[in-house]
């Protein structure tokens, strides 16, 4: 393993047998990480489905809502509340010295049957996921803690694949390319990280409490996680934007001028990729089109400041060479050293 996984240069030259000898070593030792990454979470399998149906329960009990079963756990905390009104009430008049012995008794027991009616009124939860299959809470649970696992080993997946293909860049080629890819694990997680607090919340409660008077809104687990799962991962990967367009500038297919100057195709596309990502509301629309929005303009003022160092670098290496030449023009010639 160790003589599969030594630093390979650009001009090594290896046998198909040493390529697939690195190539399954890496694989091998990316599924341990995955492995060793998915049993942690499904350890913590309850925190992490905790963090996932937070987004869900800020959905619940919004000003407003006309939802049947929001508005019976809504009438039952009212009753919750007068019951112990109620008895406090009841027992206060029992204490009373103007009031019979049978009327303080009568008092007594409404009390009691005040404070019981108040003890079993159910708590007051937000919104979960429901289950329907047998195995769902099993197979729903081992799914979320896989997804997770492979959201924490992405980083050193990425690490692996890209030791794995740098070799075959030249020298140029990796100074352009080592940037771009450190920048990946970042921006997954970055786009991750704004779709969980910004876009989730917003099109989970616009969805789950529009037309809501006419539900009985009960949302499956298997599909509120799914639907979750693809809108963090959809933004994860929307968030390459800048790497994809550092790479195309870099290499010279198109100029910043030049996506300057189409930016309304640009603004055509994004609009059509937040349409068909998970959601299909407004909502959900126009927060995945924000971001990437200003993902482009960002990503554009980047390789422009990035193209204007590399052509001053190249101007002052090319002032350094004229210089050099002159230089040795104007060193004298001498004629005995030219007849030796």
């Amino acid at each position: 393993m160790a003589t599969a996984l030594r630093p390979i240069g650009h001009e090594d030259r290896l046998s198909l047998v040493e390529h697939l000898d690195e190539l399954r070593t890496r694989i091998i030792i990316s599924l341990v990480v995955f492995l060793a990454a998915f049993a942690v979470c499904f350890w913590q399998n309850d925190r992490i489905l905790d963090i996932m149906d937070r987004p869900l329960e800020q959905s619940a009990f919004t000003k407003g809502s006309e939802d049947p079963l929001e508005r019976t756990a809504a009438f039952q905390q009212a009753l919750k509340q007068l019951s112990l009104q109620l008895s406090v009430v009841n027992r206060e008049m029992a204490r009373s010295d103007d009031v019979s012995p049978a009327l303080k008794a009568q008092f007594l027991s409404l009390s009691r049957q005040a404070a019981a009616t108040a003890a079993a009124a159910p708590k007051a939860t937000a919104r979960r996921p429901v289950t329907l299959g047998v195995g769902e809470p099993f197979t729903v649970t081992f799914k979320v803690a896989g997804y997770a696992a492979l959201l924490l080993s992405l980083p050193f997946l990425l690490w692996q694949a890209y030791a794995f293909v740098l070799p075959a860049f030249s020298p140029r080629e990796r100074q352009i390319a080592l940037p771009l890819m450190a920048m990946v694990p970042f921006l997954f997680i970055a786009g991750v990280v704004f779709a969980y607090y910004m876009i989730l919340p917003n099109a989970i409660s616009f969805l789950q409490n529009f037309n809501d008077d006419n539900f009985d809104i009960l949302l499956q687990a298997r599909d509120y996680y799914r639907f979750s799962i693809m809108v963090l991962a959809a933004m994860g990967l929307l968030f390459q934007v800048p790497i994809g367009i550092l790479a195309i500038t870099r290499v010279g297919i198109v100029t910043p001028r030049q996506l300057r100057k189409n930016r309304r195709y640009a603004i055509l596309v994004i609009a059509i990729v937040a349409m068909v990502l998970p959601g299909q509301d407004p909502v959900t629309m126009l927060m995945l089109m924000a971001p990437l929005l200003v993902l482009f303009e960002g990503s554009i003022l980047l390789a422009a400041v990035v193209d204007r160092r590399v052509e001053r670098s190249r101007a002052r290496e090319e002032a350094k060479l004229a210089a050099s030449d002159e230089d040795d023009d104007d060193i004298p010639h001498d004629p005995d050293r030219e007849d030796d």
